[in-house]
């Protein structure tokens, strides 16, 4: 799932056959992958 940046409405995308990445909404090229909330604890040593 990728969300517009322009309009912010959630994009499903499949790259391999995707000819070109654009919003189906709006038109805008540029989308941002979301990512899942989740928090990484890493240890220090």
């Amino acid at each position: 799932m990728y969300k517009c940046i322009n309009c912010g409405k959630e994009v499903k995308i499949e790259l391999e056959r995707a000819k070109k990445i654009i919003c189906p909404f709006c038109g805008y090229r540029i989308l941002e992958k979301k990512r899942p909330a989740i928090t990484k604890n890493v240890m220090a040593e």
